[in-house]
């Protein structure tokens, strides 16, 4: 190993001269530089070198040759003799590369080890990118990123489009599910037609480009209306134009034809390319949409024919995807109006794009495809009142909007595809529009049809039950009574793992109701007996005494959780709150002692967690004495099965 790198180190020597001869380094700062490359090289000789030994490296190198530039310059400024350049010149970039060598063939399978040696070698117009290239290509033949970057070196940089098309069609046959290849090999065969139809140009013998001018519609119909304020430069005089005309209508029958050879190449191109794409992937969506893009941002000859094809080719394939009608619909849209201007519904635009989500309700009447339509007409609605994303039936903008998404709703609630979300942003649109009494029934009808279990409607209902009594500083006991029949009923049909938002409410609700805060106590009891064993079941029970604490007090809490924790099975979360609240409360005489209850209560039940044991220990360690502390570690001890988890304070 040291003779290898005595030797590696001994084939710098004319590179370090010429460094201090030219003055770009001192002599102490070229004995840094042999130190850290001897200490690089050593590691790059161990057995198996790590991927990061060679990246130090090469990074090392990296500024070491940016500062070598600098210097450079410097001392050109200070020189008047232009230098020729030397060994120092070149023999940095091509150690790195060296370097890159070593690294990829040490892990080849790292791909992007292997695009940051090439980005180098393209970065410094190596010469070895083209044998980095191949070696990429025939180490990861099946990622379509190595092939798209060599094509686009060929085609950029080499200038050689032969080769940059051979590299793409091989790519295609090594990698034909590759969306990206497929598209960045159409690109890449427009450009080259674009490129020949420019230097045409330049030459006068065409005309225009494949680019298609992306002026607004707004824009040509002014340009129309005011056609006597613009001149064509090539405009000429009546009289010369008369004398001329006869020579000149070869020439323009020339320039026609090829302006439409480049035309119909590229549509021939783009259908080609189209059909093998289709062909390998038959289920790419997204596919045939960058084609769609690519269209139409490029003049061809029959673009309209082709567009259609495509559109076609989605309808039949994709008619069953909601996604399809949701793009199908905002495309129709793309481009056509401004941003910046309010958006009517009456826009001929807004309507063709209803007209398009409707006719997908026809053929997928689903609940997403209703979610996907009333997420657009809500987008709608929020572009039409500009920065303001409040709902408001003032504006006369959005009361034909307003309608139309009640309609939308309704006609999901008679299909059957009303989910449980749909139906909670049903009842939220009328409480935005101010609509209490309609919210109010509409919460009633589904609570009492096929959304009976959901938590969401039950919550929506009651607390616009409550909102309706908040005129009153007061309610009266039919009013109370009123709520808390709604809210008993409603846990009779919730599950009570999903019931935690609806006992939050009616604790906050019943805070200062004494009769019915007592009842909902008991009620939540009951409710935990008869779901003993479950996880959400004591989440609901450390809630109750949570709320307990914080409006009764503690000895109010300690009352509830004793009756919690008298029922069969209690929960390791709820142990845990309990132990919670008395640790906090350290301050109290009974506090510790009922720590310590609920600690041997819980050990006894879950003896096998560890934490448990540890928090049992802390406490004992901080409010206990050694004697209690020493009796708690040793009952860990002998209790764990995997004691050696058990790992506590050096000091026992």
């Amino acid at each position: 190993m040291a003779d290898v790198v005595q030797y590696r180190l001994e084939r710098m020597v004319d590179e370090l001269d010429d460094l201090e001869r030219r003055g770009i380094f001192t002599r102490a700062e070229i004995s840094e530089i042999v130190k850290q490359r001897r200490k690089f090289e050593y590691r790059l000789k161990r057995p198996s070198p790590l991927k990061e030994d060679f990246i130090a490296y090469i990074d090392y190198e990296v500024k070491l040759d940016e500062l070598r530039l600098l210097r450079r310059k410097a001392v050109r400024r200070d020189s008047t003799k232009r230098k020729k350049k030397s060994v120092s010149d070149f023999a940095g970039v091509a150690r790195i590369v060296e370097i890159y060598r070593l690294a990829t063939m040490r892990y080849k399978g790292d791909i992007n080890l292997w695009f940051r040696y090439l980005e180098f070698c393209k970065q410094k117009r190596h010469g070895r990118i083209k044998k980095a290239l191949a070696q990429a290509i025939r180490f990861h033949p099946k990622v379509a990123g190595v092939w798209i970057y060599a094509a686009a070196w060929e085609f950029d940089r080499n200038l050689n489009v032969a080769a940059a098309r051979a590299l793409m069609q091989n790519g295609l046959r090594a990698c034909s599910k590759s969306e990206d290849l497929w598209v960045e090999y159409l690109r890449m065969e427009l450009t080259y037609l674009n490129k020949l139809k420019a230097r045409r140009v330049a030459l006068g013998e065409d005309k225009g480009s494949l680019v298609r001018d992306t002026k607004s519609v707004e824009d040509e119909k002014w340009k129309d209306e005011n056609k006597e304020l613009f001149m064509s430069l090539d405009e000429i005089d009546g009289n010369e134009k008369e004398e001329s005309d006869d020579s000149n209508v070869e020439d323009v029958e020339d320039v026609t034809e090829k302006v439409d050879f480049f035309r119909e190449k590229g549509s021939n191109v783009l259908q080609a390319i189209y059909s093998g794409a289709v062909e390998s992937l038959p289920s790419s969506f997204d596919l045939r949409k960058r084609f769609l893009e690519i269209l139409e941002a490029t003049d061809l000859a029959h673009s309209d024919e082709i567009r259609n094809t495509i559109l076609s080719d989605l309808k039949r394939d994709f008619s069953k995807d909601p996604e399809y009608w949701n793009w199908l619909a905002r495309h129709e849209m793309s481009g056509c109006i401004s941003k910046e201007r309010s958006l009517e519904f009456a826009n001929p635009q807004m309507q063709k794009a209803i007209q398009v989500f409707e006719e997908g309700l026809q053929t997928v009447t689903s609940s997403s495809m209703f979610e996907i339509y009333i997420k657009f007409l809500m987008e709608s609605i929020v572009q039409s009142n500009g920065d303001d994303d409040e709902i408001s039936l003032s504006s006369n903008l959005t009361g034909d909007y307003i309608s139309h998404i009640i309609n939308v709703y309704q006609k999901a609630d008679e299909t059957g595809c009303l989910t449980e979300m749909l139906a909670d942003e049903y009842v939220s649109l009328y409480l935005k529009l101010g609509k209490t009494h309609e919210a109010q029934k509409l919460a009633e009808k589904l609570c009492s049809g096929k959304f009976s279990a959901s938590a969401k409607l039950w919550l929506s209902r009651v607390s616009i039950e409550i909102r309706s009594l908040s005129g009153n500083s007061t309610p009266s006991k039919a009013e109370l009574q009123t709520v808390f029949e709604l809210l008993s009923h409603a846990w009779k049909n919730v599950p009570i793992s999903e019931s935690e938002s609806l006992w939050l409410m009616a604790f906050k609700f019943f805070a200062h109701q004494g009769t019915y805060f007592d009842k909902l106590v008991e009620m939540s009891i009951l409710a935990v007996a008869k779901n003993h064993g479950s996880d959400h079941v004591f989440s609901l029970a450390s809630t109750v005494v949570k709320f307990v604490l914080e409006t009764k007090g503690s000895h109010s809490a300690r009352k509830i959780y004793k009756r919690f924790l008298a029922l069969p099975g209690p929960s390791l979360v709820l142990y845990k709150n309990c132990i919670e609240i008395e640790t906090n409360l350290l301050g109290d005489k009974d506090s510790l002692s009922n720590a310590r209850k609920l600690y041997d209560s819980a050990v006894a039940s879950y003896n096998q967690d560890v934490e448990l044991w540890k928090h049992y220990y802390s406490l004992e360690r901080k409010m206990g004495t050694s004697e209690t502390a020493n009796g708690v570690y040793w009952r860990a001890r002998k209790t764990l099965k995997d004691s050696a988890d058990f790992v506590v304070g050096s000091d026992l």
